[in-house]
């Protein structure tokens, strides 16, 4: 894990439980950085990617309209 996210929380949607273990988790982190914080739940120790706050609303808000939605 990278060491500006240790002790970080995370979390994983409780629709996730899938056995296959495919899924994202999330963390609210506040130092070094200021953001929410995603991994891959299969890769816990690998990279996360750091979104501003706003721009991770934005995209749970695209989502819950199913903008994503390609089929």
């Amino acid at each position: 894990m990278a060491p500006e996210f240790e002790g970080a929380v995370w979390k994983k949607s409780s629709r996730s439980g899938g056995s296959e273990g495919q899924c994202v988790e999330c963390a609210d982190v506040t130092r070094p950085h200021s953001g929410i914080a995603v991994r891959d739940s299969k890769n816990p120790d690998g990279p996360a990617l750091l979104f501003a706050p706003e721009a991770f609303s934005g995209f749970i808000a695209a989502v819950s309209r199913n903008e994503f939605d390609l089929l």
